[in-house]
C-alpha cells in the first residue's frame, strides 16, 4: 500500500536560478562614469544657464514695460515727419556727441537715434528716443550696441554673471560639455534598454516602479531623450560667440571665406567723394584741408532711397564720418525670414553698392539665424516659448540627475553616506581595444583643441580617475598594480 505523503511536511521550491549582473563594456563604463561626474560637477552651471536663460528670453516683453515710455508711442500717427526733422530733435536734447546711427520708427515705435560720448567707451553710446510723428523726445539711455540698460544687464547675468571675462567661463564650460551630457545619456540609455527598446521605452518614463532611483531614471533619461536635439542646438550656438571655442570658430569660417559680408562704405575716387582722401573728420587729409562733414539732413534723401530699393521692415542707418565715406541701410529685422539686407548710399541718395542676405555664404546665415533663434527672437513668441520649455525640461532633468545620486547613497547601518555613490570604476583604462585608443585618442585632442573648456576638464578626470585606480590598485594589493577588475554592472 502507498504511503499518502504527509500534508504537514512543507512543500520547498527550488530555488531560482541566479542571473548574473550584466556586464559594461569597458567604454559603456567609461561612459558611465564620465556622464556621472560630468552631470555632477557642470550641472551648477547648466542650472543658473537655464535659468538666466529663461530671462533673457523674455526681454523683450520686460523691456516695453520698463521702457514703455522711451520704446513705444501711446497715440500712433498716420504719417511720420521727415527723418531729419526726428535728428534735428534729437540733436537739440542732446547737443554734445557724433550722430552715430539712427533706427526709425514706425507703428508703436519710437525712432532711436545714437549719440557718442568721450566719457563712454566704445560699447556705449546715449541714445535718444524720439516720437516720429510729432517730434517729441520721449526719453534717453545709456545703450550697449543700441541695447537698453535691461537688456544688457540680462545678457551679462546669462553670458557671465556679471565677472566679465572670467565669468565668461562658466557659460562656455556650460556649453562645452552640455552635448557630451546629453548624447551621452542617450547612449546609456539605449544600452540599459537592449533586448527591450521600443519608441514608448525609449521616450517614456517606466511608470510601474512607483519610487526609487529606477522610477527617477525613468523621468531623467526620459525627459532627455526630448530635450536631446534642442540641447545641441543651445550647445552649438551657445560655443559660437564663446571667448575660447568661439574664435577657433571665427577663424574656420575665415578660412573658409564665409563671413558675414558688408557693404563697402569708401567713396573716395567715386563722382559723389568731396575732398579727396579717406581720413575721418578733423584729421589732416595731406592737402591741408579738412575732411568735408556730413550734413545730417541727408539721412531722409538716403532713408527715402533704400525704401525704394526695397528694404522693408525695421532697418539700422550708420552715419558716415565724412563726405569721403557712404551712408549704410541695413535690415536689423530678427523674425523668420530675417531681413539683413544691406545698401550703402552716397548723400544724393545713389546706391553704390548693395549685398542681400540671400547672396550671404550658407555658413553666415546658418551662424545668424542660430543667434537669433538662441535669443528667441528668430520666430517671435513660439521661439520663446520653445526656449523657455527647453530650458525648464533642462532643470527639471538636472535635479532628477542629483535625486538619483542621492538616492543611490548607501543606507546600511555599516556603510552610511552623506551623498550617493558614484557609479563603480570599470576597467576602461586596461580594457579599450587598441584600435579605438589608436582613433580616440587623436580625435579627442583635436576636439580638445578646438573646445578648450570640453578638453581641459576632460584631461583633469582621466588623470585624476587613473590616478585614483592605481593607488587604490595598489593599496588593496599590497603595494602591486591593480589587476583588471571586472566591469562594473550596467546602470551602477
Amino acid at each position: 500500500m502507498a504511503l499518502s505523503p504527509d500534508v504537514s511536511d512543507p512543500v520547498v521550491s527550488p530555488p531560482a536560478p541566479v542571473r548574473a549582473p550584466r556586464q559594461q563594456s569597458p567604454f559603456g563604463a567609461l561612459l558611465l562614469r564620465l556622464h556621472f561626474y560630468a552631470g555632477l560637477l557642470v550641472a551648477p552651471f547648466l542650472l543658473v544657464a537655464a535659468t538666466t536663460g529663461i530671462l533673457f528670453a523674455f526681454t523683450p516683453q520686460i523691456e516695453k514695460i520698463v521702457y514703455s515710455t522711451e520704446l513705444t508711442v501711446a497715440d500712433p500717427g498716420t504719417a511720420t515727419l521727415p527723418l531729419a526733422d526726428q535728428v534735428a530733435a534729437a540733436r537739440a536734447a542732446h547737443p554734445s556727441g557724433d550722430l552715430l546711427t539712427v533706427r526709425p520708427g514706425e507703428g508703436t515705435a519710437t525712432t532711436q537715434i545714437d549719440f557718442s560720448d568721450p566719457s563712454l567707451d566704445a560699447d556705449h553710446q546715449h541714445t535718444v528716443y524720439v516720437n516720429p510723428y510729432t517730434g517729441a523726445v520721449t526719453g534717453r539711455l545709456t545703450t550697449w550696441w543700441a541695447a537698453t540698460p535691461l537688456n544688457e544687464w540680462l545678457d551679462n547675468l546669462h553670458a557671465n554673471l556679471h565677472l566679465g571675462e572670467t565669468g565668461a567661463l562658466y557659460s562656455e564650460l556650460a556649453a562645452s560639455w552640455l552635448w557630451v551630457i546629453a548624447l551621452g545619456g542617450i547612449v546609456l540609455w539605449w544600452r540599459r534598454l537592449r533586448g527591450v527598446r521600443s519608441a514608448r521605452r525609449l521616450l517614456t518614463p517606466d511608470l510601474s516602479a512607483r519610487k526609487g532611483v529606477r522610477r527617477t531614471r525613468g523621468w531623467h533619461a526620459a525627459t532627455g531623450m526630448w530635450l536631446t536635439i534642442g540641447l545641441l542646438f543651445l550647445s552649438a550656438t551657445g560655443l559660437t560667440w564663446s571667448n575660447h571655442a568661439g574664435a577657433n570658430f571665427d577663424e574656420i569660417i575665415d578660412s573658409l571665406d564665409a563671413s558675414r559680408p558688408a557693404v563697402s562704405t569708401d567713396l573716395t575716387g567715386s563722382a559723389s567723394a568731396s575732398g579727396g582722401g579717406g581720413h575721418h573728420a578733423g584729421m589732416d587729409m595731406g592737402g591741408g584741408s579738412a575732411a568735408v562733414p556730413v550734413d545730417p539732413a541727408a539721412i531722409t534723401t538716403v532713408y527715402r532711397s533704400a525704401r525704394d530699393a526695397g528694404l522693408t521692415g525695421a532697418v539700422t542707418i550708420t552715419v558716415p564720418a565724412d563726405a569721403t565715406t557712404a551712408w549704410s541701410v541695413t535690415g536689423n529685422d530678427s523674425l523668420w525670414p530675417v531681413g539683413r539686407d544691406s545698401v550703402a548710399v552716397d548723400s544724393t541718395g545713389k546706391i553704390v553698392e548693395r549685398i542681400d542676405f540671400a547672396d550671404w555664404p550658407l555658413a553666415a546665415k546658418l551662424t545668424q539665424w542660430g543667434i537669433y533663434a538662441h535669443m528667441g527672437q528668430l520666430f517671435g513668441p513660439a521661439n520663446q516659448i520653445l526656449l523657455a520649455a527647453l530650458a525648464a525640461g533642462l532643470i527639471c532633468v538636472i535635479v532628477w540627475g542629483y535625486r538619483m545620486w542621492w538616492q543611490r547613497r548607501p543606507t546600511r547601518a555599516d556603510r552610511r553616506a552623506l551623498a550617493g555613490a558614484p557609479p563603480a570604476r570599470g576597467s576602461w583604462w586596461t580594457g579599450l581595444p587598441m584600435p579605438a585608443i589608436a582613433v580616440g585618442l587623436p580625435a579627442l585632442f583635436a576636439l580638445g583643441w578646438f573646445l578648450p573648456l570640453f578638453g581641459i576638464p576632460l584631461l583633469a578626470f582621466l588623470t585624476v580617475d587613473f590616478v585614483l585606480a592605481t593607488i587604490r590598485g595598489r593599496r588593496h594589493n599590497g603595494g602591486r598594480p591593480e589587476a583588471p577588475v571586472s566591469p562594473a554592472p550596467a546602470g551602477s
